[in-house]
């Protein structure tokens, strides 16, 4: 047998061997980075957040970092995700993506100084890109800055016309504000990018029938319900388009409409009502008048009560208790107005056989229909009776 040792050629250097052992163990450290890296992301959009912020964990960077603050967000452990983030932009201040998303985190907490901040600072530094100013706008809406919000849509309308969401709040801003021209401008030019865009021809409905122009409101509500905006809302100013048109049987149509969908909505009653007078037909207009009256009761009990509610904030007991009483004689059947009367009355009465009544009064209309009140009331007729008792003695 032969043996044949190699040696190695002379251009081929034990120091080449090292430099080609280190490039194949990179390489191979590189594969299974990136297996694991996709193996956290497949994680991650499955659904599996914990196990993916595990995977990401051992992975490292920023990278990685960002991911784990984006699963803290997605299985709600906001305070977590906050401070990945915060700690992600401390290590690479310059990824904008991680501000912009902490950003969006701070609206969604209402952390709204915090949000102002960090869009403030994206709007600055990126000046191309109108999301950092819509959002901006965002946060100062929720702290009731309109002029500041509305400085941010434009700018962000400036950056990109067919911004539909900046377009859409500051054509809102101008309907309320009942600054038509100018609201019809920014909903006009949603709709030239987006024609059938149904939040801006419902805005652009009700621009046109605040400013009472019936007729060219009444194509755009007609589209809403094409397009399933089947709301009590459309269909009652639908119907009072019509009327204003004297289209009657129009009226009627949607009053009807709006009436099977909302039997008590006691202004399709007095408008069908309305509708039927101008046709002459005095018997129907009647019978919805006093169906309007009958479905109108339970709404001037609630805003009875809603006014004795405000009397006693004020600490106006005897308006709260005859606002109180008010709204019970509109809707005897109401045990929880008649409890507030008894409190109410507890309150404002120095007799102690006074307040005794209304509770035991209490007790005997509703005792059965609320039993935890019930138990209050029951509890304070104990201690009344005793408070009488002591004082005859």
């Amino acid at each position: 047998m032969v043996f044949r040792i190699y040696t190695l050629s002379k251009g081929f250097s034990f120091r080449r061997i090292v430099s080609l052992f280190l490039f194949l163990t990179s390489l191979l450290g590189h594969r299974m980075h990136a297996q694991e890296v996709t193996t956290a992301d497949s994680l991650f959009a499955t659904g599996n957040y914990t196990k993916a912020i595990n995977a990401y964990a051992e992975i490292g960077g920023t990278d990685a970092d960002l991911q784990i603050a984006r699963a803290y967000n997605a299985i709600g452990n906001l305070e977590k995700a906050v401070v990945q983030y915060q700690s992600l932009i401390e290590k690479a201040p310059n990824r904008q993506i991680a501000s912009f998303e902490l950003g969006k985190l701070f609206l969604k907490t209402k952390r709204y100084e915090e949000a102002k901040t960090l869009f403030s600072k994206l709007a600055v530094a990126v000046k191309d890109n109108p999301e950092y100013n819509y959002y901006l706008g965002e946060a100062y809406l929720e702290t009731q800055q309109l002029d500041s919000a509305n400085i941010a849509y434009k700018q962000a309308v400036a950056t990109d016309s067919t911004h539909l969401r900046s377009l859409f709040r500051l054509g809102k801003y101008y309907m309320i504000t009942r600054e038509r021209d100018k609201a019809l401008e920014y909903v006009d030019a949603g709709l030239r990018f987006y024609e059938n865009d149904m939040s801006f021809i419902n805005l652009k409905a009700l621009i046109l029938y605040n400013d009472a122009q019936y007729v060219k409101a009444i194509p755009l509500f007609e589209k809403l319900l094409e397009m399933g905006e089947i709301k009590p809302y459309v269909y009652e100013k639908l119907a009072y388009s019509y009327f204003k048109d004297w289209d009657f049987e129009g009226a009627k149509k949607n009053y009807r409409a709006l009436i099977d969908m909302d039997d008590t909505n006691s202004d399709a009653y007095f408008g069908m009502a309305a509708a039927l007078r101008k046709n002459k037909q005095l018997d129907s207009a009647e019978i919805y008048i006093r169906m309007g009256m009958d479905v109108q009761r339970p709404i001037l009990a609630e805003g009875y009560a809603s006014l004795a509610s405000l009397a006693r904030q004020r600490e106006d007991l005897k308006s709260a208790l005859e606002y109180y009483k008010l709204a019970f004689k509109e809707d005897p059947t109401d045990e929880f107005v008649y409890f507030n009367i008894c409190t109410v009355a507890d309150q404002h009465y120095k007799d102690p056989k006074t307040k005794l009544y209304y509770y035991q009064n209490y007790l005997e209309k509703f005792g059965a229909k609320s039993p935890y009140t019930s138990k209050i009331a029951t509890k304070r007729i104990k201690e009344l009776k005793e408070e009488i008792h002591f004082s005859a003695n």
